[in-house]
């Protein structure tokens, strides 16, 4: 391992970096923000792995050396500041897609300011709020929608219907299903009924239909990102009800 020295790393200050699969004409398989000998650290983690439970990004790795080959070892950018460094990151793992590296969770921001097509800017800076004068279910299916390749019709009915931890008795009183993407309604649908999973036990799936065409038309591309707080981690909103949002 390459180890840095003191003055190589006062020189870096915070960097961003790839690592890169030989295998595949050097494609980077993971990106990151480092400092320091970050950079190494991953052999390093190669090495004492004894391969319980371990991460894609080490697997990888040891599928490379067991090849007989060497991980290349790229510094994108260096001499910058955390934030920078960040944004980078941030920005090539977008760029490149999660789904075609180990990296395990997106960039800082990449919700707010991700990669976006430029209908979708429009949509996020000029979405008038919606307006509720009846029950709907918001669904956040932000780690389903696909923001590359667009979903199709079929792809938001399949992410917005399953699976759900929600209160039968409170949901059977509503018959509209908005999906939220990015704070965004992307997609309206009638509920036809609520049922309890055969595929991941405890959890309920809907069957339902896109809405008609004047409830569609209430809803769609409305913003509803007031309802999510930062930092929310509930999927599942209600709206519309008499004395206001409810929780799930």
């Amino acid at each position: 391992m390459n180890a840095l020295s003191q003055a190589t790393i006062e020189k870096l200050q915070y960097y961003v970096y790839l690592l890169c699969d030989p295998r595949t004409n050097n494609s980077p398989f993971y990106i990151g923000k480092g400092h320091g000998n970050r950079i190494n650290e991953h052999l390093l983690g190669a090495l004492e792995s004894d391969g319980n439970n371990e991460e894609a990004k080490i697997t990888t790795i040891k599928e490379i050396q067991a090849a007989g080959l060497s991980v290349r070892l790229i510094i994108l950018r260096h001499g910058l500041t955390e934030k920078e460094a960040f944004e980078i990151e941030s920005a090539m793992i977008d760029f490149i897609g999660k789904e075609n590296l180990t990296n395990i969770v997106l960039g800082h921001y990449s919700t707010e300011r991700g990669i976006m097509t430029l209908q979708e800017i429009k949509v996020k800076y000029e979405a008038e709020d919606a307006i509720f004068d009846e029950p709907v279910i918001l669904i956040n299916i932000n780690e389903l929608y696909n923001q590359k390749m667009q979903m199709n019709p079929v792809e938001i009915y399949e992410a917005t219907r399953k699976y759900w931890k929600i209160n039968l008795d409170r949901t059977n009183k509503i018959r509209i299903a908005c999906s939220v993407y990015k704070g965004i309604i992307r997609e309206v649908f009638i509920i036809d009924r609520w049922y309890l999973s055969t595929v991941q036990i405890g959890r309920k799936e809907f069957e339902g239909r896109v809405a008609e065409k004047e409830i569609r038309d209430k809803y769609i591309y409305k913003s509803v990102e007031k309802y999510w707080k930062q930092g929310s981690q509930n999927p599942i909103k209600y709206v519309g009800l008499k004395g206001g949002l409810l929780k799930a």
